[in-house]
């Protein structure tokens, strides 16, 4: 058996959160490694700490998968004279490769919101900010019945048939096609002159539109007849799954400083704890759930009608003024703790996918980092009006 390598990782991590779906300004995919190297070990973690990058050298990882890029802006130089630069040479130094999925891994179906969500027990959920679903078409082909299979299956290979976690997707109906074959024609099936009336299937595939190419190469490399009948029908975007933050819903009512506890036990301990802003008495129910720094979505938030609104790095006038105008009430987990919960899911799902794409190889083993990688070392209460 062999193992995966480091290009076969950031592919299967490629699939499960599309680069295309990351936001412009960001930086995603495969920062530093050979690709052609195997993967035996694959460490998760939120930020590329130099903390980090040695409990990955020291654990054995041959790839460090981390939420936050180490590199969001261009830089000339990646010298180990500074903190970037030494991390760096760490790892290529001890053989680990480095991948970032950030935004593409928010708004994910599966990724870091739904991870949260999941973590506070919300039911019911959509996106908080709804994510248009890729540009796709529909692909109508008439087979012959013995041909069927051939063709849907390199299709399927090519691309097409694909609808969330369902693969080699068709539709098929029997039907009769006819036609006259005309000199200079070589017909698979027919005789030139002569008027053929036969049996034939309908096959209908949906296909992403940067896919069409391919899966119309290998519907014509794979049919049978001289000259395939094809309906390329370019369908209308809507929004899917996927998308920034959840909206959800608690399986009860309860108080906002209760809720406040329930996100501080159901996420993991940090310095900085859990904060709350609002009234403490104020029923909660509809949440909406943001991993990170999330106050960009108040707006959405207040629309969306929810009672409270978890996300990280609240900042004064923003939150002020968002509770000033009526918005739900904020629930700070702190950015760290809210975006781990992705951690364990993305290490189960990459070594599913790599088990799918190569059955024969050796099977990944993953560590997810528990180190808290928040600046924030500490707090100190502030003592109550009547001490001071």
């Amino acid at each position: 058996m062999s193992s995966p390598t480091v290009a076969d990782a950031a592919s299967a991590l490629d699939d499960l959160y599309p680069p295309s779906t990351a936001e412009s300004w960001d930086a995603v995919g495969l920062v530093c490694g050979d690709p052609e190297d195997p993967v035996a070990r694959v460490m998760f973690a939120v930020d590329p700490t130099e903390a980090v990058a040695q409990e990955a050298l020291a654990w054995g990882a041959d790839l460090l998968v981390t939420h936050h890029p180490l590199l969001l802006r261009p830089v000339h130089s990646v010298a180990a004279d500074d903190a970037k630069g030494r991390l760096l040479h760490q790892l290529i130094r001890g053989g680990c490769a480095l991948f970032t999925a950030h935004t593409n891994a928010d708004v994910a179906v599966d990724g870091v919101n739904d991870a949260l969500a999941d973590a506070l027990g919300l039911t019911d959920r959509s996106p908080l900010r709804p994510w248009p679903d890729d540009p796709s078409d529909k692909i109508v082909t008439y087979v012959p019945p013995a041909a069927v299979e051939a063709v849907i299956e390199a299709m399927s290979g090519a691309g097409a048939g694909g609808q969330g976690h369902y693969r080699r997707c068709a539709w098929t109906v029997a039907g009769t096609g006819t036609f006259t074959p005309q000199p200079g024609a070589s017909p698979a099936i027919g005789e030139v002159g002569r008027r053929e009336v036969l049996d034939e299937t309908r096959v209908e595939m949906i296909v992403p539109r940067v896919r069409r190419p391919d899966v119309l190469n290998a519907l014509r490399a794979t049919h049978p007849y001289e000259e395939v009948a094809v309906d390329v029908i370019e369908l209308a975007r809507s929004n899917g799954a996927r998308g920034l933050g959840r909206v959800g819903v608690l399986g009860s009512a309860t108080t906002l400083e209760r809720f406040a506890q329930q996100v501080a036990g159901a996420l993991p301990a940090t310095p900085g704890g859990v904060r709350y802003h609002g009234d403490g008495e104020r029923l909660v129910q509809r949440v909406a759930v943001c991993g990170g720094a999330g106050d960009g979505l108040l707006a959405d938030a207040a629309a969306a009608e929810v009672d409270a609104y978890v996300t990280a790095d609240l900042r004064h006038h923003p939150a002020s003024e968002h509770l000033a105008g009526g918005g739900p009430a904020l629930v700070d987990p702190g950015h760290w703790a809210s975006e781990w919960p992705w951690l364990p899911r993305a290490a189960d799902r990459l070594v599913k996918a790599l088990a799918v794409a190569s059955p024969d190889a050796t099977t990944v083993e993953t560590h997810v980092s528990t180190r808290v990688t928040d600046p924030v070392a500490g707090h100190v209460r502030s003592r109550p009006e009547e001490d001071r």
